[in-house]
Parts: C-alpha cells; sequence; structure tokens
C-alpha cells in the first residue's frame, strides 16, 4: 500500500516558536507519525524572531517567486525550509518581508493586535495551497492548527476543491483555546475572498474574531480535533451540532497513539469512497 502523505500545517512550532500547546504538539506528531509509515510536509509562517541562523533555515529557490494576490496587491512568497534536529523531517517556512519581518509575532506594546493580520492570515492560507502545488505533491490530509490555518478548510473545499492535487484531500482542524480579544474587522471576509470564492462563501468567519474562525473552519473541516480542554463555549456548542467525528481533548501521554487512530479511521473512510 503507498504510504499517506499527511500535510501539517501549523502557526507554531518547537524549536522555532513557542506560544502555547500547539507547538508541542506540532512537534511530536508529524515525528511519530513519520514512524508509522507516513510520508509528511510540515509547513508554518517564518515570523520574525524564529533566528534564521541558529535554526539553520535556508532558501529553496526553487519554491520561491510565487506572488499572493490579496485584493488588488500582488506579495512575493519566499519559501526556506530547516532540517528538524534529531528527525529525518524538514520544515518549510513561508516568508514575506512585508507580513513577517517583525520582531513580534501577532501584535506589539504599540499595536496589541497587528492591522494586518488578516492579511498576513490570507497570504500565509493561500502560500500553503500554493506551495503544495508547487511541491506537485497531493496530501492525502491536511491537519490545521491553530487560527491562523483557518481559511485552509474553506479555500481547500472551495477553491481548490476541483483541483487534481487537493481533489481527495480530507481536513483536520484543531481547535485550540482562543488566544485574542480582537477581530480582524467587518471587511474581513472582503478581504478574505480569492478566486472562485466569494464573501458568502466565508460568512460564518463574521468579522474574523478568535471563535468565529474556528467556527468557519469546522464548517468546512471533515473532523475536528479539541487540541485544548477549555475551549470557547460558542464553539462547544457548534461543534455538538456537526455531524462529523470529533477526537476529545487527549492528554500528553495518550495523544499521539489516539490523533494516529483518528487520522486511521478518516483515511480508511477516503479508501472506501
Amino acid at each position: 500500500m503507498d504510504k499517506k502523505k499527511v500535510l501539517l500545517v501549523t502557526q507554531e512550532m518547537k524549536p522555532y516558536l513557542l506560544m502555547s500547546s500547539i507547538a508541542e504538539i506540532a512537534r511530536q506528531l508529524p515525528q511519530y507519525l513519520q514512524e508509522q509509515g507516513m510520508e509528511i510536509r510540515i509547513l508554518m509562517p517564518r515570523f520574525g524572531n524564529i533566528n534564521e541562523r541558529r535554526h539553520r533555515l535556508h532558501e529553496v529557490v526553487r519554491l520561491s517567486g510565487i506572488n499572493i494576490i490579496i485584493a488588488e496587491d500582488d506579495f512575493p512568497l519566499m519559501i526556506k525550509v530547516a532540517s528538524l534536529q534529531g528527525t529525518r523531517l524538514q520544515v518549510y517556512f513561508l516568508d514575506n518581508e512585508d507580513f513577517f519581518r517583525r520582531k513580534h509575532v501577532f501584535g506589539d506594546e504599540k499595536e496589541p493586535f497587528y492591522e494586518d493580520n488578516a492579511e498576513r492570515m490570507i497570504f500565509f492560507c493561500k502560500g500553503v495551497l500554493e506551495t503544495v502545488r508547487k511541491f506537485g505533491w497531493s496530501p492525502d490530509l491536511v491537519h490545521c492548527h491553530g487560527w491562523m490555518t483557518s481559511l485552509l478548510p474553506a479555500y481547500l473545499k472551495t477553491a481548490y476543491k476541483k483541483d487534481p492535487l487537493f481533489s481527495d484531500t480530507k481536513v483536520i482542524y484543531s481547535i485550540y483555546e482562543n488566544s485574542f480579544e480582537q477581530t480582524m474587522g467587518d471587511s474581513f471576509s472582503d478581504k478574505a475572498v480569492i478566486k472562485r470564492v466569494n464573501a458568502e462563501d466565508l460568512e460564518l468567519y463574521g468579522n474574523g474574531a478568535n471563535a468565529d474562525l474556528h467556527l468557519g473552519a469546522i464548517h468546512y473541516s471533515d473532523s475536528v480535533i479539541k487540541g485544548d480542554e477549555n475551549l470557547d463555549p460558542k464553539v462547544i456548542e457548534r461543534l455538538n451540532k456537526a455531524d462529523k467525528p470529533v477526537l476529545d481533548f487527549q492528554n500528553q501521554e495518550d495523544f499521539l497513539p489516539a490523533y494516529c487512530e483518528f487520522y486511521g479511521g478518516l483515511l480508511g473512510e477516503q479508501e472506501k469512497a
């Protein structure tokens, strides 16, 4: 049987960036899955506080050079890569001078939540899919970690659903605790529109409040994992009504085999289809 191909997309990962429980999960999970015989690719943003010299990031010229369009503006995408120490894994970093060359991640003292976080998220999510297209690699499963990945399920199930690389791809979204109280603004759904996607497709994402980003991602995902124990009640209510597989929160000792088994159930359904 062919190896199952799994794409992990995360907004943080140990040892590059540690801000929440996502970092540890995103570090342990791909190594474990690879040891179970799966083929893994990992993509994350190259935030400005990630030390390129220490982690030995270098540009992948053959993958760089894509332009990502947001509204009517073009933003060049640069891809960098690093080998994850102690593993046979590589991590690909999506970079752009306008969006990611800052000392802080999502906000600073002057601006607690960056005004362009919506554009940064859109750039990242679209950049992920365009990078995978450049790989020429068709993932069986895409697993999204963190609110910054929340548009990926919508894009995969709308704009990219007829792309041969993604037509059979399943999507898992891991929900974590809300990490910001602001919104992306009333024009968020208009900003997030890309080719073959309209504002109505993104209605559930509202104005980009953290909980609403989760609601939109839940709607478009094939299955959901509770990545943290304490989640927003609004999100839990929506999740309880969702007619799709949900994996409850798993503790540190049990989450790796539980996640792998959950993958197997979803990928097994894919084989039967």
